[in-house]
């Protein structure tokens, strides 16, 4: 909408002007807009009839509200929005952004209709929240073209482009065992405290990107800040999108980020743009998927899981990907909080079938004092063949057979039961597969590996002993 005065365009969601207004003109611009936007004229509304601690219960909207439309509270402790999860005969349940707890019996409930996210290129360097809110102290978010507000869906199968092109990422143990492609969806999976959040502030400063979107559900308030200043930089933040949902907040609110950050991603593919897109975790977003599941009634399955989150799961990670003809593409690294180390929970599981490839951090390459704790045997990338050469392909199937060789006789060469010389095979990996741990040591403060297999070759060729070096 334009204002009849300038002809600036007007905000599609609050029918206001992008910039706050600064003389009585602007004022009146606003005003004018109110009555030209016929949800501002009529709204349905009704009245709160029970709360509990996660939800609340509003009689009068049934017969015109549907799954997924936002509503706003009116009442007696301020103004808050929520998202309805379920419809009843009498009345519809929803499930607030802050705390249920603040709505009161009798207070008024206003259907808004579909959360409406319109990111816009200014985004870019911005924090924001799962509703599209500045949250870094900056002005309030410019918003894009509201006609691409609507549901967003994944390209059909047949009209997405094909991933064939791979780039590197700067870290080695990566881009040797589990070479990554634009276009692809790769999950790092991990118990708590093994390197998996620092493994991926590693893979976001990939400059092969043209944008970055990065998505904290569930983090630590404190983070928050280390991760977008520390990691990030300034330098990378430029071209960054993060949108945050911290462990304290709802359960709505972390539910809601990583569909806003692929609203983003998608924005900028769609322009174009080769969009890396960072989420950390997947495992928080599934449980926020349970609580709010559970409190709406859904029956819990698996492991206390219901039916629907293994259903959310692959609707959101499928949005990532290669776009369709003429569109960028969309690179997604989800890490994945294995629950007690069990690679084998009902996330990672379903996690892991939807992806194209994981890697596998293990507690014990950790305790080892090796960073990052990949395990190379564990981890795979369905579209490594396209990233390798015929000879880095035949070179990382003879070092996975040598690590296995090195892995497999562990106790019995600490029991003293290895001799020298009884199998040339065991030799070499004995003595070739400490350097290659060596060689893929690597700390973000290191400097990113432009050339991986080259720096390979440099820690496994022979050394010259210092002995022999005096005496030539």
């Amino acid at each position: 909408m334009r204002s009849p005065r300038s002809g600036r365009r007007l905000s599609a969601n609050s029918a206001t002007p992008l910039q706050a207004p600064s003389d009585p003109l602007d004022l009146i611009e606003r005003s004018w807009a109110r009555f030209c936007d016929d949800r501002t004229l009529v709204r349905q509304g009704g009245r709160v009839v029970e709360v509990s601690p996660t939800h609340y219960l509003v009689g009068g909207l049934s017969g015109s509200a549907r799954l997924g439309d936002i509503v706003e509270l009116r009442g007696k402790s301020g103004r808050g929005r929520g998202e309805i999860v379920r419809i009843g005969p009498r009345d519809v349940m929803v499930a607030p952004f802050e705390r249920a707890a603040d709505a009161g019996i009798g207070d008024l409930v206003f259907v808004h209709g579909p959360l409406s996210v319109v990111p816009h290129a200014a985004w870019r360097g911005r924090v924001i929240d799962a509703l599209g809110r500045a949250v870094d102290g900056g002005p309030s978010m410019i918003e894009g073209d509201a006609r691409h507000s609507g549901e967003a869906v994944p390209p059909s199968a047949l009209a997405r482009q094909r991933v064939g092109t791979g780039f590197r990422t700067g870290v080695r143990v990566i881009d040797i065992f589990t070479p990554i492609c634009f276009g692809q969806r790769l999950g790092i999976f991990a118990g708590s405290g093994v390197g998996k959040s620092t493994l991926l502030a590693m893979l976001a400063s990939a400059e092969a990107f043209d944008t970055v979107v990065v998505s904290l559900v569930g983090e630590r308030g404190r983070e928050v800040r280390e991760f977008l200043e520390d990691t990030l930089g300034e330098r990378g933040m430029k071209k960054t999108v993060a949108v945050v949902a911290t462990s304290d907040e709802s359960a709505m609110m972390r539910r809601r980020a990583p569909d806003t950050a692929m609203r983003v991603a998608e924005h900028f593919r769609d322009q174009g743009h080769r969009v890396l897109l960072v989420v950390d975790s997947i495992t928080r977003f599934a449980h926020a998927l349970r609580e709010v599941a559970i409190g709406a009634g859904e029956p819990p399955i698996s492991r206390g899981y219901p039916p629907s989150v293994f259903t959310d799961l692959p609707k959101l990670l499928e949005r990532a990907g290669p776009g369709a003809d003429g569109a960028g593409s969309i690179t997604a690294i989800i890490s994945v909080l294995v629950d007690g180390d069990d690679h084998n929970d009902p996330v990672s599981d379903a996690v892991r079938g939807i992806l194209d490839g994981h890697v596998v951090l293990d507690r014990a390459i950790g305790e080892q004092g090796r960073y990052p704790a990949v395990n190379p045997l564990a981890s795979i990338s369905r579209l490594a063949p396209k990233a390798w050469s015929d000879d880095q392909r035949a070179l990382v199937a003879k070092l996975k057979a040598m690590i296995a060789r090195f892995e497999d006789t562990r106790d019995i060469r600490l029991l003293g039961g290895y001799q020298p010389g009884a199998d040339a095979e065991l030799d070499v990996a004995v003595r070739q597969v400490p350097l290659l741990y060596e060689a893929l040591n690597q700390s973000p403060a290191d400097r990113p590996s432009a050339d991986p297999f080259a720096d390979l070759v440099r820690y496994l060729k022979p050394r010259e002993k210092p002995h022999a070096a005096q005496q030539a």
